[in-house]
């Protein structure tokens, strides 16, 4: 049965608008634990503000569209699908343990109805979506759709969703959308074989869950104690959290490109562009490797591709770039690409105990600057971030073909990463989303560095490309970080910043930085070689002061500067030396104490 009743407070007053509450019957009851996804999810709905973790998505009627045939299809859709059926019931204060499947429910679709829609519908639609993610979802209690359905005349022209990111994720709505279109078609939905929430969980609990939880930690604590620390460790990378514009690339350039370049080696040409984005990406920030997390490639599982479910858990990877070209380069990238999707599903509390342990013994803090997200083999590709005013879908079909090469801009969005990349589309365009700091990527440095991805897929297409060109091929510089930063301990790192920051953290006393060569690692580093680390000399004036005391004030002052990284040594003595500058004189001064800070002597 449908009812309907009258709502108030939407912006767009020449809209009628109403609200139809659906109800559905006909699953199954059921109940169970939370995923490792899931739990990971929650956590962050729990932590941050509603616009920032849940997500959104625009889908577009096919014409001919009734009103009743829409509601009916996303009513099929709450029946066919048990996460969408979830609910996590828990005391207040408690973070749920625990999903309810039930068999039958209601939900709200709000209709607005026009005589004339706006002059870029499209992106009306996309306002409202966004607008719609702003609100709570209540785990204990809310569908997990806000649906807004904008209509012409009493005919659907597009469903604007908000969606609770502790059921579904990017690849759960293409999902959705799918075969939304497909119901609203007439065609049947073929039986369910992907896994539901229940059933990963169920996996997830078996002795072989957990020792593939525990071998993806150990994957993660490998990366995290060796790896750099910040991909953008250098002047100018401030702070947490970053606004930053979008920016999206659309390419038939680049798509060629990527095709030949696919033919000419083999490769997939997924595989081809995450390597070409690695290894740009390394050239512009001057580090050995490429660290960068790949959410959606954790459904590389066929009973995970098509799961209605949230497998938010990035999959992290570490691409060594220390290699002469391209080519070869590209044939290490699927192994490490696997590498990284195969430890990709862990429990987020132990995850984030271990990164607080190993951090806290490295003296570092974990960066995720790079996030890449190709989301072009997905089954239907999602508009979450509309293309430019000439894309096809926003204007009725002109210039089928696309661009040879176009950047748009769009809205800021307030992010946790310096760099955060969605793959829309490879063929017969290359769409790309992109957002980039500011700081580190002013407009038109953004637009070049996505220039040179394609003059680098363009040189790829007809021969190896050597790595020690990139510049001269792409036009992308390295930064330049000043005589003051060194390589240490896999890190780029200012030391005179560490000694001020050090000194800060202990209200201004003196402090003194240099770098040192500790022993070759036997396990650990790429190479075996010797690794450069820091020793801080500090005059405590008298004063109590213990290596652990410094370590941990360090400690708190590191969230947010990513060109610092502890000392793995920490040296008291009573006064600084005249020559406070020069290493040997501090060498020189009686020590009261010295160790690593981290509980353990040296």
């Amino acid at each position: 049965m449908v009812s309907e009743r009258a709502t108030s407070g939407l912006r767009n007053t020449r809209a009628r608008a109403r609200t139809v509450t659906v109800a559905y019957a006909g699953g199954e009851e059921r109940r169970g634990p939370v995923t490792m996804g899931q739990a990971n999810m929650i956590r962050c709905i729990l932590r941050d503000e509603p616009a920032l973790i849940n997500i959104h998505d625009v889908w577009p009627a096919p014409a001919g569209t009734r009103l009743e045939s829409a509601v009916d299809a996303l009513r099929a859709l709450a029946v066919r699908h048990e996460a969408l059926r979830t609910t996590f019931p828990h005391p207040p204060g408690s973070a749920p343990r625990e999903q309810v499947v039930a068999a039958a429910g209601t939900f709200t679709v709000t209709v607005l109805d026009h005589d004339e829609l706006p002059a870029e519908p499209a992106r009306y639609a996309e306002a409202l979506a966004r607008e719609a993610r702003r609100d709570l979802f209540r785990l204990d209690r809310d569908f997990p759709l806000r649906a807004s359905l904008v209509a012409l005349g009493g005919a659907p022209v597009f469903v604007a969703l908000a969606a609770s990111h502790a059921v579904t994720d990017v690849s759960a709505l293409a999902v959705l959308k799918e075969e939304w279109l497909a119901l609203l078609s007439g065609e049947e939905l073929p039986p369910l074989t992907a896994f539901t929430p229940l059933d990963l969980a169920a996996e997830e609990a078996t002795p072989t869950g957990l020792r593939k939880s525990a071998a993806s930690l150990g994957h993660w604590e490998r990366i995290i104690r060796t790896g750099p620390q910040a991909m953008f460790a250098e002047p100018g990378a401030e702070g947490t959290e970053v606004r930053a514009p979008q920016l999206t690339l659309r390419s038939r350039r680049g798509a060629r490109a990527l095709a030949l370049v696919a033919e000419r080696t083999g490769g997939l040409p997924q595989t081809v562009l995450l390597t070409a984005w690695c290894a740009l990406l390394a050239h512009r920030t001057g580090q050995n490797a490429c660290v960068a997390a790949v959410p959606t490639s954790n459904r590389y599982e066929p009973r995970l591709a098509r799961s209605v479910n949230t497998l938010s858990q990035d999959a992290l990877l570490t691409l060594d770039v220390r290699v002469p070209s391209f080519d070869v380069l590209l044939g290490k990238a699927w192994g490490a690409a696997l590498n990284a999707y195969r430890h990709s599903r862990f429990d987020a509390v132990s995850l984030w105990e271990m990164i607080g342990r190993t951090t806290f013994e490295r003296g570092s803090v974990f960066a995720r600057d790079i996030v890449f997200n190709d989301v072009s083999t997905l089954p239907t590709a999602l508009p979450s971030t509309l293309p430019s005013d000439h894309d096809p879908s926003a204007n009725g079909g002109a210039e089928a073909n696309g661009p040879e090469l176009e950047f748009g801009w769009g809205e800021e969005q307030v992010l946790p990463t310096r760099v955060l990349t969605f793959v829309h589309e490879t063929d017969p365009l290359l769409r790309l989303g992109v957002w980039a700091d500011p700081a580190l990527f002013p407009r038109e440095q953004a637009e070049g560095f996505l220039v040179g991805l394609v003059r680098l897929l363009e040189a790829a297409a007809t021969g190896d490309v050597p790595l020690d060109a990139l510049t001269e091929v792409t036009g992308v510089r390295p930064v330049e970080r000043g005589p003051d930063w060194e390589r240490v301990d896999g890190s780029w790192v200012s030391p005179p910043a560490v000694a001020e920051a050090l000194s800060g953290a202990l209200d201004g006393v003196p402090v003194h930085v240099q770098v040192t060569a500790d022993p070759p690692r036997a396990e650990g580093s790429a190479d075996g070689d010797a690794e450069a680390g820091l020793t801080a000399y500090i005059a405590s004036g008298g004063a109590p002061l213990t290596p652990a005391g410094a370590h941990a004030a360090f400690m708190d002052a590191l969230p947010g500067r990513p060109g610092l990284l502890a000392p793995r040594r920490y040296v008291i003595v009573q006064d600084a030396p005249a020559e406070a500058d020069r290493s040997g004189a501090w060498l020189r001064q009686q020590i009261l104490s010295e160790g690593t800070g981290r509980d353990r002597r040296m």
